[in-house]
């Protein structure tokens, strides 16, 4: 076979390495959005938790982002990746099989599920961590946009069927009981993992083993240039206004709106579909129209489907959110796979995991802090008052990319610095020198 026919193949088909860590990653965001669909659904239905207790208890996830994320990319540069990604899918699990155990027993409480989340938070640092640093070994430079594309779209696609599942599987068996889907797919993750042929080179740790002076390194290269800055402050906008709105949803939908566990999954499930479509879009959209300009404006359409969430009512109602929540996941997907690939291309494979855990302990840390925000928020204002408020932060995003330095850059491709591998010297690449 030619390698003109190889390349026309799909990228799953054509690269067995990237297959396995597509497989994968897949399967571990399905799981994940059972467990996101269920952990909320326990505390409401289960434990009977306060309004404030279901806000805060979507951000345990995330915070050890804003805790631990720099030490753990540290961690990341210094070992294989792929020993990482099985320790702690193998921690993750275990975490999460012990909460419909302690439901059998009659002993779960809030404290065991605020541990768990945290715990699983943890483990997840880690292996997402090492899995999008594995991503450029497994895959050519050329081929990063339509892998980034295929892991964001099958990954919503595996995000879409985990929360309309989940929301059926909580109803019909109990929210604990879901979480055995969870299991299963963690598994399932773990098998791949475990097939993966990618021969990593041992990382050069210098004897000293300064933590601080690599931490350190990951933060200055996250700031270091405008591009990364502007990628940086827009993605955390997004985040902190988006997560008040998602952390809200549970009592929307359930406690507000009284509809059921089941409709709560179809309804954040729309967000992934979009996605999925999204992700396998983005190509051809970006080379048509340029990278960033996908990147500059796909968060408008988001914030405006999440304003849909506003007009939602019981029954039929409910169709304008389903409506919004499918827009705003197919731009979120669009922005994830563009920002993505620009910080694999400039970034040197040794300071990718660095790079990874010093960005997300930002953009993702702020998912926590969202969480305690719509927890007082809506003590304060009320549930419809308080994702008003995620709304209109979420919005300052795009407004930030519009109107800001980067406005007027056709593709972020162009922004790459000299010496960057198939980047040549020139004008462009001026703009991403260290300032």
């Amino acid at each position: 076979m030619s390698q003109t026919e190889a390349a026309r193949k799909p990228l799953v088909i054509r690269n067995a390495n990237f297959r396995r860590l597509w497989i994968s990653s897949t399967a571990g965001i399905f799981g994940g959005a059972v467990t996101s669909v269920a952990l909320p659904v326990i505390a409401v239905t289960e434990l009977d938790a306060s309004n404030f207790t279901v806000a805060v208890l979507a951000g345990m996830t995330f915070l050890p982002w804003l805790l631990f994320g720099l030490p753990i990319g540290v961690l990341v540069d210094r070992y294989r990746r792929r020993p990482v990604i099985v320790a702690s899918l193998a921690v993750r699990t275990l975490l999460l099989a012990s909460l419909p155990v302690a439901w059998w027993l009659d002993l779960l409480t809030v404290v065991q599920l605020f541990a768990v989340s945290f715990g699983a938070g943890l483990a997840a640092v880690f292996f997402t961590l090492a899995e999008q640093a594995l991503v450029p070994s497994a895959v050519a430079r050329e081929e990063l946009v339509e892998g980034n594309g295929l892991m964001t779209g099958s990954g919503a696609f595996g995000d879409a069927g985990g929360r309309a599942l989940g929301g059926w599987v909580t109803g019909a068996w109990g929210a604990s009981n879901a979480l055995l889907l969870q299991v299963a797919a963690s598994l399932g993750s773990l098998a791949a993992i475990l097939r993966l042929d990618i021969r990593e080179p041992r990382p050069d740790r210098t004897k000293d083993r300064r933590v601080l002076r690599d931490m350190g390194e990951g933060v200055r290269y996250v700031f270091s240039t405008l591009p990364l800055r502007m990628l940086l402050v827009t993605g955390a906008l997004w985040n902190l206004g988006g997560n008040i709105v998602v952390s809200l949803l549970v009592l929307l939908v359930i406690r507000s709106l009284g509809e059921t566990p089941g409709m709560l999954g179809l309804l954040t499930a729309a967000t992934a579909v979009g996605g999925t479509l999204g992700g396998l879009s983005v190509k051809r959209i970006a080379s048509r129209v340029g990278s960033g300009r996908v990147w500059r404006y796909s968060m408008f359409p988001a914030v405006a489907g999440y304003a849909s969430l506003l007009l939602i009512s019981p029954g039929w109602g409910m169709a304008a959110g389903f409506i919004g929540l499918f827009v705003a996941g197919f731009a979120i997907s669009l922005n994830i796979v563009v920002s993505t690939t620009f910080r694999q291309r400039v970034c040197p494979p040794q300071m990718l995991g660095r790079l990874g855990s010093a960005q997300r302990m930002i953009t993702w840390g702020m998912l926590a802090l969202a969480a305690f925000a719509a927890g007082i928020l809506v003590e304060l204002v009320g549930i419809r008052g308080a994702i008003l408020t995620g709304i209109l932060v979420a919005a300052l995003a795009p407004l930030a990319a519009a109107l800001g330095p980067l406005r007027r850059v056709r593709d972020l491709e162009d922004l790459e610095p000299e010496g960057a591998a198939g980047k040549p010297a020139g004008q462009e690449a001026s703009r991403l020198r260290p300032s």
